[in-house]
């Protein structure tokens, strides 16, 4: 009978042990890592690999190490010139510190959600729209330090924070689109102004130029017939300089019958001689 017993026991024992056994086996993958509390307090941080938690003395809470891509809500954020705008943007981050981000806060994912929310308001309320629409960067930059600063004691580094859209209503973006309008037209204003600019610069150089040499204004009048003579106009008028008839013919005329000779001119000034 003692031996029955014993073979009863041994049979009601075995499996307890393999269940409990079973139950103590734990295993992490590479990017897991396991905070082990003992009686309730922390003992350490275990993993990857095979890892045996004792049932009823211990417990053990997994903790992925992976990056957390984490969507944020579209925001509803005034910026500093008044305007209503609608914000969202993407989070990334991971856990470097398991026991932080397990003991110091009770929801590491919602807490940092929540506060990549708030900060998304108070950092884009400080700017202007067009700061907004214009330096992204930047303000992706200032909205992933602040996180990183926070969320430091939990265990959790924020790695970047990228603004997707930048939502307007339908009177904003008229208004943009007249404004953008109204700059290129006075862009265009000034580009015109400054060809005109130089344009007048140049005629001056070359009338400057021309003024200089009568030759080059004779040339440059009988190009002018030639030019016009191509065209098919059937009249054209030309005024013709009287000094450009003066260097035509450099001998004067002869004089016509019945009309008398003119004078003779004589040398002007001191006359010498010889006796």
């Amino acid at each position: 009978m003692f031996m029955d017993f014993n073979i009863g026991l041994a049979g009601v024992l075995i499996p307890v042990l393999i269940i409990v056994l079973a139950s103590s086996l734990r295993v992490l993958r590479e990017y897991e890592r396991g905070v082990v509390f003992q009686l309730g307090r922390f003992w350490k941080v275990k993993g990857p690999g095979l890892v045996i938690v004792i049932p009823g003395l211990q417990q053990m809470v997994r903790v992925d190490l992976r990056v957390v891509t984490m969507d944020v809500e579209p925001q509803d954020v005034i910026s500093r010139d008044n305007v209503s705008v609608k914000v969202n943007a993407v989070v990334f981050f991971r856990v470097v510190d398991p026991e932080k981000a397990i003991i110091q806060v009770e929801n590491y994912l919602l807490a940092t959600s929540q506060l990549a929310q708030t900060t998304l308001r108070v950092v884009l309320g400080k700017h202007e729209l067009d700061e907004m629409l214009a330096e992204r960067e930047r303000l992706n930059l200032d909205v992933q330090q602040i996180l990183d600063a926070q969320t430091d004691a939990w265990g959790v580094k924020v790695t970047n924070v990228e603004i997707k859209h930048i939502d307007l209503n339908e009177s904003m973006v008229r208004a943009i689109a007249r404004q953008a309008e109204a700059e290129r037209e006075r862009r265009a204003k000034v580009i015109h102004a400054e060809g005109e600019k130089q344009a007048a610069a140049a005629l001056l150089d070359a009338a400057t130029m021309l003024a200089q040499r009568s030759e080059a204004m004779q040339l440059r009048y009988l190009q002018t017939m030639t030019q016009v003579a191509g065209d098919r106009a059937t009249t054209v008028v030309l005024p013709l300089p009287i000094d450009l008839l003066g260097k035509l013919f450099d001998r004067p005329l002869a004089p016509q019958a019945g009309q008398p000779s003119p004078p003779a001119q004589t040398p002007s000034g001191p006359q010498t001689g010889t006796v």
